[in-house]
C-alpha cells in the first residue's frame, strides 16, 4: 500500500536551482535509503517533507490526504506536521531539559499531551532505543551516540507515518555510529516506513528496500540495492560508487 507520493518537487535559493522535478514513491514499511554527493540536495528534499522549506512547487500525498506544496495553509502545516518527524545530524536536543523531558516536549507543546501521558510515551521510545536508565540525565552527560539515540526516540514518539533520517551518523564518532544504525535497523524490521539520507553506503545496502541516488537536485537513477550497488545504469552513479568504494579502500 502506497504510504507517500511526492511528484514534481522543485526549490530554489536565491534563484539557484537546488531541487528539479524530485519525485519519489515509498510504499507502507518501506525503508528508502538517499545516497549521493555532498550538495546535491538530499537534505533540502528531506526538509521539503516535513516543510522545514518551503518548496516553490510539487505535490505531496501521505496517506489519505494531497497536497499542493507551492499553496500550503497553516491547517495544511500541521497536518504534515503530525505525520512525519525528523531526526537530525546534529541532535538538536534542548541542553536545558533532561531526556525525558526532550522526548516528551514534542507531545507536550504542538500536541497538547497531558504530562503524565507524554512521558509514559517518551519512556516507552527511550526503552527501545536502550536509554531508559539515562531518562534523568541532561544532554552534556551523554556521548553523542546517546544523544542521537535520544533523537530518534524524540521522533519515535510521535508516532510519524513516516520518519526521516537526515544523516544521523554523520557527525559522531566512527566507533558510536554502530548503536545508532543498529536502532535504525531494529525501527525497520518493526515496520516503520522512513527516508534515510546517509553515506553509510553498507548499511543502505543491508537495510534499503529501495535506494535513490541523486546529483545536481535531480534523482539520477533509483532502484533495488542490488540494482544500485551491483549494477548502476547511469554514469553519473558509476562515477560515485567508484569514488566511494576508492575513499574506503585507502
Amino acid at each position: 500500500m502506497l504510504q507517500a507520493e511526492i511528484k514534481g518537487l522543485k526549490k530554489s535559493f536565491d534563484k539557484q536551482v537546488i531541487l528539479e522535478n524530485v519525485g519519489l514513491q515509498i510504499e507502507r514499511g518501506e525503508v528508502v535509503c538517499i545516497i549521493g554527493p555532498s550538495g546535491s540536495g538530499k537534505t533540502t528534499f528531506l526538509r521539503c517533507l516535513n516543510l522545514l522549506e518551503q518548496p516553490d512547487a510539487g505535490s505531496y500525498s501521505i496517506g489519505d490526504f494531497q497536497y499542493d506544496l507551492a499553496h500550503i495553509g497553516k491547517t495544511q502545516r500541521l497536518e504534515i506536521a503530525r505525520k512525519t518527524a525528523m531526526v537530525f545530524q546534529s541532535y538538536e536536543l534542548f541542553s536545558h531539559m533532561n531526556v525525558l523531558q526532550n522526548v516528551a516536549e514534542g507531545l507536550r507543546t504542538p500536541r497538547r499531551f497531558p504530562k503524565k501521558l507524554a512521558e509514559k510515551a517518551a519512556l516507552s521510545a527511550l526503552e527501545k532505543v536502550g536509554l531508559a536508565d539515562k531518562a534523568m540525565m541532561y544532554p552534556s552527560q551523554l556521548s553523542g551516540g546517546q544523544q542521537q539515540r535520544v533523537g530518534i526516540a524524540r521522533a519515535m514518539a510521535l508516532t510519524p507515518e513516516l520518519l526521516l533520517f537526515d544523516e544521523p551518523t554523520s557527525a559522531l564518532d566512527p566507533e558510536l555510529v554502530g548503536d545508532v544504525l543498529n536502532v535504525m535497523k531494529q525501527l525497520a524490521d518493526s515496520g516503520q516506513t522512513m527516508i534515510i539520507v546517509t553515506h553509510e553506503m553498507q548499511f543502505a545496502q543491508e537495510v534499503a528496500d529501495k535506494v535513490i541516488f541523486m546529483a545536481d537536485g535531480v534523482v539520477v537513477e533509483a532502484g533495488t540495492p542490488e540494482e544500485i550497488f551491483e549494477d548502476p545504469q547511469e554514469e553519473r552513479t558509476q562515477q560515485f560508487l567508484t569514488q566511494v568504494r576508492f575513499q574506503l579502500a585507502v
